[in-house]
């Protein structure tokens, strides 16, 4: 790799890394935000929410990466066009085959980060994450350890909780216990704790009164004690078994899946899709980066406008990626759908690859580039005009 190469590739891939970090951390905070009240329930530490809701960034990676690659090629495309230094490189007699090699190496390195990303990595989280969610679902701690809010664990038992402290202590508890038709037992404490261990989940609770109401009596019976362990147990769900979805399948689970998988027998189309979604995944860097490149790529003088071109390559990709999306979800029904996505592809890098070897430019008819000056220029006029009155 040439000085030229590598100062693409350092250039490129450096951009690549910063919008991929960037979009991704947008997007992870907008996803975070939406399990941020189970977590509080549960009165986890922020390296715990982090850590949990941290699980779902292969997944964003994976959808985010090409995007990421193509706004680091365009950045990079129109910056050595804005220098002057696509010119002088086509001036001095280097080949627009040899500028696009430097920017292949890092499509190469990201197309294999997003095919291991969506073979193993991305389903390896979603897995984390359900099982998590399982977990807190069976356990009714997490419904139950909400301050301020009276809580039914069940039609006949409703809790409420004032405080919980930073080291886990609640405060101020009340319990009301109606599930015997001759009985009703109410419980107030000062203190208490949630404790886990083989028996089972308990309150254990800690200076408090114990009312026993019994139908035909008209005076209650009253207990104070000192330590009191309320069964939780009886309220849990117990352990549930886990079902991963398709998407939260190993790629070696969708070429081979088992035939007695219970979403295998009930969507096998499901399956195929998704298996189709996954083997063309790491294509996708590579045919933007063609599409991007052929656009941008020849050489232009800096009076020569780029904004069509740059809106060809934005147009070219959305229209490859809209034509992947409708394969896969039409394709669930109707497998022929599927090969709809692969045509696609060979014609975006099929296409690209020509244009690019031959040193095309493209370039929007004539008519086109007037219509559009004239156009932005009634748009400034009229601009002008609303801005002056």
């Amino acid at each position: 790799m040439g000085s030229i190469s590598r100062y693409i590739f350092r250039t490129t891939f450096g951009a690549f890394a910063l919008v991929l970090i960037s979009l991704t951390a947008v997007i992870w905070v907008t996803q975070a935000l939406r399990d941020i009240d189970i977590m509080t329930s549960q009165g986890q530490t922020i390296l715990v929410f982090v850590g949990i809701t941290g699980l779902i960034i292969p997944l964003l990676v994976l959808v985010i990466a090409p995007i990421a690659l193509l706004i680091a090629v365009a950045h990079n495309l129109n910056k050595l066009s804005t220098d002057s230094e696509i010119i002088v490189m086509n001036a001095a007699g280097m080949s627009p085959w040899f500028l696009f090699r430097a920017f292949m190496s890092v499509t190469l390195v990201v197309s294999i980060l997003v095919m291991a990303i969506s073979a193993y990595f991305a389903p390896k989280g979603l897995r984390m994450l359900r099982d998590w969610l399982t977990e807190v679902r069976a356990n009714v701690v997490s419904t139950i350890v909400q301050p301020g809010r009276f809580t039914p664990i069940e039609a006949n038992v409703t809790i409420h909780i004032r405080e919980r402290r930073q080291n886990g202590q609640l405060v101020g508890i009340f319990l009301d216990d109606r599930r015997n038709p001759n009985e009703r037992m109410t419980v107030i404490a000062e203190r208490g704790e949630l404790v886990d261990n083989d028996n089972g989940t308990f309150l254990v609770l800690q200076d408090g009164i114990v009312q026993r109401q019994e139908t035909r009596k008209p005076e209650p019976a009253m207990v104070v004690f000192d330590r009191y362990a309320f069964d939780l147990s009886q309220f849990s769900g117990g352990p549930q078994a886990v079902t991963y979805s398709i998407r939260e399948r190993y790629l070696w689970q969708l070429l081979f899946p088992d035939p007695k998988d219970k979403y295998y027998v009930e969507q096998p189309g499901q399956f195929r899709a998704e298996l189709h979604d996954r083997l063309v995944a790491p294509l996708y860097p590579i045919a933007f980066v063609i599409i991007a490149f052929a656009y941008l790529g020849p050489p232009r003088t800096t009076r020569q406008s780029r904004n069509m071109s740059m809106l060809g390559a934005i147009g070219g990709v959305a229209l490859l990626r809209l034509i992947g999306f409708a394969s896969t979800v039409l394709g669930a029904n109707a497998p022929f759908m599927l090969v709809l996505q692969y045509i696609a592809l060979a014609f975006a890098i099929g296409g690209g690859l020509f244009v690019i070897h031959r040193g095309l430019i493209i370039e929007p008819p004539a008519f086109l580039n007037r219509w559009i000056e004239t156009a932005t220029a009634r748009i400034l006029r009229l601009t002008q005009r609303v801005a002056a009155s």
